[in-house]
C-alpha cells in the first residue's frame, strides 16, 4: 500500500518542477549562520525594524497560517529563526508555500525584525527552494521517542532530539579538548594500521577478514598498542592516536564492536605519570565542554574534582571480602573464587584475585578510583613490580563500575617481554581466544632498545557517557551496532 503523505509530497515535488522551480539546485545563495543573526539583534524592541538584511538557509521545521501571510520555523545547524512570509513581500513567490511541507530545505533573503510577541525573525523579500523531503518527520516532528529506529535512523534522531544534537555537539568538544591537553604538553598525533596481520595489545577476540592480493589473513585491530610502542621505539617520545578499535565480543549499554580508543605512550613516564596525565585531561575537558567537574550520571552524582581514591587491587577484593590481602597471593585465593562462584576455576591466585574483583569489586566504584597493582597473569605488557614480582606497575581508572582508562608502566626488556608472549601463546593453544599471539615485528622492534615509559588506554566513549550523562555507549556513537531489521 503506498503511503498517502509520501504521494502528496511527490506530487508537490512535480508541481515544483511544473512551475520552474528546480527542487534541488544546483547553487545556494550566499548565506549566513542562524546564532550570530540572532545575537546581533537581542536588543530590538517589539515591532522593531532593524534595517539589516540577511540571507539565511535551512530547514523548515514548522508552519503556521496561510492565506496571505505564514510563519515558518527554520533552523540551521547553529539555531532556528522564525520567517515571515506575505503575498505582499513575495507576490508570485508566494505561491510555492502551496507546495512546502515542514522537513524540506529554504534560503530567506529579508529584513530582520522582532514580532509584536516578542520574536526576532526575517521577514521574506526573496526565498529560493533548495531541497524537497520525500517523507515526513516522525511523529508530528515532537521527537523520535522509539530507541531501535533512533539508532538504526541516526539523522532523523539529530533532527527530531535537540538533546541528541547537544551530545553530539559535546562529544567533539571533549575530544578537541582532550587533543589540545596533549599537544599542549608536546605528544604528536600519528595514525597507525587499523588492518593487522596480528590482532595484539588487548585480551580480545577479533574481527579477521582476508586480503585477496596479498593471499593473506588479516584483522581489524583490538589496539593501538603496539604500532604507537613502534614509534616511540624511533625516537618520537611522546606519542598518542585517538582512533577506530574493533572486538568481536557483545553489545551492550558499555560496549559496542566498534569503539573510539585513546593511547598515549610518554618515555621516560611512569604509570604514576599516567595517572597525572589523565585526572588532567579528563578535568579539563568536563570543565571545557560542560562547564563543570561534576556530572550526573543513572541517579548519581559524580564528582571528578575531588581527590581520586588509589588502591591497589589485593586490597580493594580484600576489603570487599572482609579477607586478610596475604590470603589472596595463595592458592587459598582459587578457593575462595570458586566458593564465591567464580566458573570455570581459575588457574593461579593471580587470575582468581581478578575474577574476584570483577565480580565483587569493579561495580561498587561509583566515584572515579585508581585500582592499581594487578596480577602478572593479566598484564602481559606491564613491568613487575619491584621486589613484589607476582604483580605489575598498571592502573585501571573506574568511575559508575565503568573502566575509562587502563595504564601501564611499560615493559620495555625484551626478554621478559618474549617470555610473557609465549605465556599468553600457551594460553591461545588451551583455547583462550582472547590470548595475545606473539607479535615477532614488535619483539624485534622492541629487541633494538625502548626506552622507560608510561602508556595508557583510554575508553573515549564511556569518558563522552559520563560527560554527558547519556546512559547506553550507543547515545554516544552516532552509528552505534545495530541487529538485523525485521
Amino acid at each position: 500500500m503506498s503511503d498517502p503523505l509520501i504521494e502528496s509530497r511527490l506530487e508537490k515535488l512535480a508541481q515544483l518542477r511544473e512551475r520552474g522551480i528546480p527542487p534541488y539546485p544546483n547553487r545556494v545563495p550566499n548565506v549566513h549562520p542562524i546564532a550570530p543573526i540572532l545575537k546581533a539583534h537581542e536588543g530590538l524592541a517589539p515591532e522593531e525594524h532593524s534595517g539589516d538584511r540577511v540571507s539565511v538557509a535551512g530547514r523548515v521545521m514548522a508552519r503556521r497560517g496561510m492565506g496571505k501571510a505564514a510563519f515558518l520555523d527554520l533552523r540551521d545547524g547553529t539555531g532556528k529563526i522564525q520567517i515571515h512570509a506575505t503575498v505582499d513581500a513575495l507576490g508570485e513567490a508566494y505561491a510555492v508555500l502551496e507546495s512546502l511541507d515542514v522537513g524540506d530545505f529554504l534560503a530567506v533573503e529579508g529584513e530582520v525584525f522582532r514580532t509584536k510577541r516578542g520574536e526576532v525573525s526575517v521577514r521574506a523579500a526573496r526565498w529560493t527552494f533548495l531541497s524537497k523531503a520525500i517523507r515526513p518527520l516522525p511523529e508530528k516532528w515532537h521527537g523520535l521517542k522509539d530507541i531501535e529506529l533512533r539508532y538504526r535512523h541516526r539523522s532523523i534522531d539529530l533532527i527530531s532530539n535537540d538533546e541528541v544534537r547537544a551530545t553530539f555537539i559535546a562529544r567533539s568538544k571533549l575530544l578537541a579538548s582532550l587533543r589540545r591537553t596533549l599537544d599542549g604538553l608536546g605528544f604528536l598525533e600519528v595514525e597507525t594500521p587499523a588492518l593487522q596481520r596480528i590482532a595484539s595489545g588487548g585480551h580480545a577476540r577479533p574481527f579477521a577478514t582476508h586480503h585477496n592480493t596479498l593471499d593473506l589473513d588479516m584483522y581489524l585491530r583490538i589496539a593501538l598498542e603496539l604500532y604507537l610502542k613502534r614509534v616511540m621505539i624511533g625516537g618520537i617520545d611522546r606519542v598518542y592516536e585517538m582512533g577506530k578499535c574493533y572486538r568481536n565480543e557483545g553489545v551492550s549499554t558499555e560496549h559496542n564492536p566498534e569503539f573510539t580508543m585513546l593511547e598515549i605512550y610518554q618515555a621516560y613516564a611512569d604509570y604514576e605519570d599516567m595517572m597525572a596525565l589523565i585526572e588532567r585531561m579528563i578535568r579539563d575537558g568536563f570543565q571545557e565542554t560542560i562547564g563543570t567537574q561534576r556530572v550526573e550520571f543513572r541517579g548519581q552524582t559524580i564528582d571528578f574534582g575531588a581527590p581520586w581514591r588509589r588502591v591497589a587491587m589485593l586490597n580493594a577484593v580484600a576489603e570487599a571480602l572482609d579477607i586478610d590481602p596475604e590470603t589472596l597471593r595463595t592458592d587459598r585465593a582459587i578457593e575462595i573464587a570458586v566458593e564465591r562462584g567464580i566458573d570455570p576455576m581459575p588457574e593461579s591466585p593471580g587470575f582468581a584475585l581478578w575474577a574476584l574483583f570483577e565480580r565483587f569489586v569493579e561495580e561498587t566504584l561509583v566515584q572515579p578510583a585508581f585500582i592499581t597493582d594487578y596480577p602478572i597473569e593479566v598484564s602481559p605488557l606491564a613491568k613487575k613490580k619491584p621486589g613484589d614480582p607476582a604483580f605489575v606497575e598498571r592502573f585501571e581508572l573506574f568511575a559508575m563500575g565503568m573502566e575509562l582508562a587502563n595504564a601501564f608502566t611499560e615493559l620495555n626488556d625484551p626478554i621478559d617481554q618474549r617470555e610473557r608472549f609465549e605465556q599468553q601463546e600457551r594460553a591461545r593453544a588451551a583455547g583462550d581466544e582472547e590470548a595475545q599471539p606473539i607479535d615477532e615485528d614488535f619483539l624485534y622492534a622492541v629487541e633494538h632498545g625502548m626506552p622507560p615509559a608510561g602508556g595508557m588506554g583510554v575508553g573515549v566513549d564511556r569518558i563522552v557517557m559520563l560527560c554527558t550523562g547519556a546512559p547506553s555507549i550507543r547515545d554516544v556513537i552516532l552509528f552505534p551496532a545495530q541487529r538485523r531489521a525485521s
